[in-house]
């Protein structure tokens, strides 16, 4: 036995984690075993260890997967915790509109926000730019695209038919979108808060609705104080 095999011995004896916790150095040794025993012979060690191997590689996806997740739902949280925080700011109505269409986009990534209100009366004079005034009842054909469906609280999807009603002459950029529908009251008529995004993939139905509904009806507490 040369003194390299001797050394190399003494060091796996000392240390056998260094061989054990080695895939590749133990898949190559099952397998030098395989030639030994021959081809008629199935030593079932490999069949058991290459499924759990497998079954080890699936768990650590999966877990990469949760910890992935946890960390985009804790950026989301905190996303939306900071743009709720900004629109509590403003002292008067114009600033809370600037905040809306300036800090909200930035802190929450999207390209456009409106904030479409029905009323009665239409004016051609608009407080803001970032308001669309609407007739009474377009908020439902907007969000549902006319179909007989119920009205939920947050809509994610492409853009729809309707967005030059919702986003005026910034609709041609607007490839996604998410709908906010907003409750101001039993005197009020409904409004909504719309965030486009020229990304098709930035709103989908697919995406989970939680953290845009908290900032929906936190939003609509806060605008009350407005138009009440």
């Amino acid at each position: 036995m040369s003194d390299a095999i001797k050394k190399l011995k003494a060091d796996i004896l000392s240390d056998p984690s260094v061989v054990l916790d080695d895939s590749d150095v133990m898949r190559a040794l099952l397998h030098a075993q395989d030639a030994v025993n021959g081809e008629r012979v199935v030593d079932l060690r490999n069949v058991f260890l290459e499924r759990l191997e497998q079954r080890l590689e699936r768990l650590e996806d999966t877990h990469a997967s949760v910890i992935a997740a946890a960390y985009d739902n804790m950026a989301g949280t905190s996303q939306v915790q900071r743009a709720v925080l900004s629109v509590l700011e403003p002292r008067d109505f114009q600033s809370f509109l600037d905040v809306l269409q300036s800090e909200v986009a930035n802190i929450l990534g999207v390209d456009m926000v409106r904030l479409c209100i029905e009323r009665k009366s239409q004016s051609n004079e608009l407080p803001h730019a970032v308001i669309t005034p609407l007739e009474p009842g377009a908020i439902r054909e907007i969000v549902t695209n006319g179909r007989d469906i119920a009205l939920r609280k947050v809509t994610l999807r492409l853009a729809g038919p309707n967005k030059s009603k919702v986003f005026t002459a910034a609709a041609g950029r607007v490839k996604s979108e998410a709908l906010l529908r907003l409750d101001l009251g039993q005197k009020q008529l409904p409004a909504l808060l719309a965030f486009g995004s020229e990304n098709t993939d930035r709103f989908s139905p697919e995406q989970g609705v939680d953290l845009l509904t908290f900032f929906a009806e936190a939003f609509e507490r806060i605008l009350r104080r407005w138009v009440a």
